[in-house]
């Protein structure tokens, strides 16, 4: 690798990170990313990535990260792992904090779950955050703590993302296709995100000059109720529209719905974004599925 070239770090390379990854790679970057699975080593090697097998939650295995330009933080929470939300955001938020230098300019994926507001209300970066202790959003508003806490003159970005989707991820999409009943609730306001326009979110702020952390809700800034969401994606199909059937109340899907807000991007969509490749649903919807 030459001296030159410029250098980015990231842990948590799925979804979103991988798209991230392959904008760097076109920009001629070296990109190295932590995974906990050796499997998805290969595969990220396979595509130009260099992997770094390691747990971010063990601060033993992140002991010889290399030097940086830019970090990008999107891990997601496996619930398969035995680890709680707050070890897997906050633990390994702070272990990496430590292993790696304040100068780097970081970007840490948080998420809208951190609002706790209901009732279609509208909210933005300055409003308040009270999600339910030890749920996801709590664990995310914990880390962003302690990353202004730990890195407050330092180059750093937060980004609450609201939903993705996109390519492979079409939230209800082959349940529409198939016919089956949709076990979901109908009424309360979606937030989404095309993940190309997500990439982009992380690529500004990153370019964005910033001495300590600053906040941005980041979602297309068109929510939608949910009924409307599955009809539009049974419209974009050519299926008949989705029947619904009562989900489990203890469901996740059931949980997040007790919240319905709405998000407001004008910070996000002023100072990171200001055209988006996907405004709406319904734009990001015919991308995918046509």
């Amino acid at each position: 690798m030459e001296n030159s070239k410029k250098t980015a770090l990231i842990f948590g390379c799925g979804y979103l990170g991988k798209r991230v990854a392959q904008r760097l790679l076109d920009r001629d970057w070296h990109v190295s990313a932590v995974t906990r699975r050796r499997e998805t080593a290969t595969e990220l090697s396979a595509a130009g990535i260099a992997p770094i097998v390691a747990d971010w939650t063990r601060p033993s295995m992140l002991r010889d990260l290399p030097q940086t330009d830019r970090i990008l933080i999107a891990v997601g929470w496996d619930r398969q792992g035995g680890q709680s939300q707050y070890d897997v955001y906050v633990g390994g938020l702070r272990n990496a904090l430590q292993a790696t230098s304040p100068q780097a300019n970081l970007v840490y994926v948080s998420s809208t779950g951190v609002y706790h507001q209901s009732g279609g209300l509208w909210v933005d970066e300055a409003s308040p955050c009270c999600p339910a202790i030890g749920s996801g959003g709590w664990a995310h508003l914990q880390a962003e703590a302690l990353l202004r806490q730990n890195r407050p003159g330092s180059p750093s970005t937060i980004l609450r993302m609201a939903g993705l989707y996109g390519p492979g991820r079409v939230p209800r999409g082959r349940d529409i296709l198939s016919g089956q009943p949709l076990a979901a609730p109908t009424e309360g306001y979606l937030n989404l995100i095309h993940i190309e326009d997500a990439a982009t979110a992380v690529m500004a702020a990153w370019e964005t000059k910033s001495d300590g952390a600053k906040t941005y809700v980041v979602a297309d800034g068109t929510p939608v109720i949910r009924r409307t969401y599955y009809e539009e994606i049974a419209r974009v199909l050519g299926r008949p529209l989705p029947t619904f059937v009562s989900p489990d109340p203890a469901a996740m899907v059931s949980r997040r719905a007790t919240t319905s807000k709405r998000i407001w991007t004008a910070r996000f969509r002023r100072n990171l974004c200001p055209r988006l490749a996907f405004p709406d649903y319904r734009a990001g919807l015919r991308d995918v599925l046509r």
